[in-house]
């Protein structure tokens, strides 16, 4: 089994917008994610979770981050010493209530 490191970003999210897909055969663990507000105003993030998967115990989108504010011209860290394991198909989105940029580093497992 291969792992790769990758880092997946995605500028300007102010709908919900997939960032990271896991593509076939591969299991993904997000390493870290930051999320920056490139507006001088506060703006809400909402990060979301999405299994499609077979297994019934993870067949559900979930909300990792709701509504949390983030000041203007400012950034917020993510998953600070932890980690989330993607299957297969999963999905992991932002949205922003404005314009926000998003970074995340993961680890693809082939």
């Amino acid at each position: 089994m291969a792992n790769t490191f990758k880092l997946k970003t995605k500028a300007g999210v102010t709908t919900l917008a997939t960032v990271y897909t896991v593509p076939s055969s591969t299991t993904a663990i997000v390493l870290g994610c930051i999320i920056g507000n490139t507006t001088a105003n506060s703006v809400n993030c909402t990060v979301t979770v999405s299994s499609d998967t077979s297994d019934t115990e993870t067949n559900a989108d979930v909300e990792v981050l709701t509504t949390t504010p983030i000041p203007g011209n400012s950034s917020l860290e993510l998953l600070s010493g932890n980690k989330i394991v993607l299957q297969t198909t999963d999905l992991f989105k932002v949205f922003g209530s404005g314009a926000v940029d998003v970074c995340l580093s993961i680890m693809e497992i082939t």
